[in-house]
Formats: structure tokens, sequence, C-alpha cells
């Protein structure tokens, strides 16, 4: 199933500029594979929104695989995740992705691309080193989210050289997590706060989002 849906990722990126990730552009994939419609619904029941979301995990992947080969070390924590969401972004097509905005900004389809935003924010924080299981698991996501589906917004309006203006944004937009950490651990100082966050814990295993994959 997986080298299936593979082959029809492969197979609707080049109507997707034209069609979306629509029923449409799903069924010419399918023909262009010869492959039979029900197998195809069978490994794709929700045909193309299953395709953007492999499209997006995709993405994820080959980020993880350039971290994975970079070298961070001389690197400020904060320039790390800038490298990161970079990376992301490098790998991604704009007209690919402006359209799976599009689809994910559907009623029905709004958990799922929230639930992906949150997905490659926890694949940074881990590929980063983030070890962290108390209530910093939920805050550094959360915050990573924002920072990531904005710095996604403005890329894909972005025309500017090598879109350095995207590169700007993000700093700016990192900065803004930074300053944010920094009034976390003065309010944390407060008496009441270690008691009253000390009972969260990171999820575990299938537990509900967030942290569970988007379906």
């Amino acid at each position: 199933m997986e080298r299936t849906r593979s082959e029809l990722l492969a197979a609707i990126k080049p109507h997707v500029p034209f069609d979306g990730w629509s029923e449409p552009a799903f069924k010419l994939a399918v023909s262009d594979l010869g492959l039979d419609p029900g197998l195809a619904r069978v490994v794709c029941p929700r045909g193309a929104v299953d395709l953007a979301v492999a499209y997006h995990r995709e993405g994820d992947a080959e980020m993880l695989r350039r971290l994975e080969e970079a070298d961070l070390s001389g690197l400020k924590f904060r320039d790390r995740i800038a490298t990161a969401v970079r990376f992301r972004l490098e790998e991604a097509d704009p007209e690919l992705v402006r359209r799976g905005a599009a689809i994910f900004a559907l009623p029905q389809n709004a958990t799922t691309g929230s639930k992906l935003i949150w997905e490659t924010s926890d694949k940074i924080w881990r590929a980063l080193g983030d070890v962290s299981e108390d209530y910093n698991w939920y805050t550094k996501r959360m915050t990573l989210s924002g920072v990531y589906s904005s710095t996604v917004l403005y890329w894909m309006g972005d025309e500017s050289e090598g879109k350095g203006d995207t590169w700007a944004f993000l700093d700016r937009r990192i900065e803004d997590v930074m300053q944010f950490e920094k009034v976390k651990g003065a309010a944390m100082k407060l008496p009441f706060l270690p008691k009253l966050l000390g009972g969260i814990r990171a999820p575990k295993g299938n537990a509900d989002m967030p942290g569970r994959e988007a379906q």
C-alpha cells in the first residue's frame, strides 16, 4: 500500500497546479497509472486529501534527512530552529503547498491540516534533541506551530530573490518565541504555577491530539 500511495502521489503532482488536490486530479492520477479505481480507493479512502497528507509528510521526511546530514553544532539553538524550518520549506513546491492550504482550510479537512502542522513541529523539536515530557512539550510545539504556519503563509506570497524576505520574517518570528520563553521562565517563578502545571505530561502512544499523527 505504501508503494502504491507513493506512485499515486508522484502521478497526481503534475495535475495539482491545474485541478488542486481534488477528485478530478485523483482520478487522473489513477488513470495515468492504469490502476484499478477500487484499489486506489482502498489505498486512499479520501482520495486526493490522503495524497495531500502524504505530500506534506514527504516534505517532513526530506527535512529530517537534511537535518541528519547537516552539522548544526556551531549554531545557536534559535538558528537551528530557523534552519529546520528553512529546510522544510526549501523542499516544498509553492503551488502544491498553496493548493494544499486551500483544501485543508475546508471545514471537513481543517483538523487534519492542524494535526499536520503540529506533527511537523513535533518532528523538528525531536530532531533537535527535545526530550521534554511536561508542559514544555506542549508550549514548545504550540509556539513553533505558530511560527511555521505564519512563515508558510508569508513564503507562499514571497517573490523576493531567494525568498530572502521569508527568511527575515522567520527570524523575526523566532525572536518572538525566544521572548515568549523568557516570559514563561519568569512566570514559572511564581509559587503557584509549578504546582498547577506539574501534572501535565506529554501524550504517549495513540493519545488524542495533540501528539497523534494526522490520519
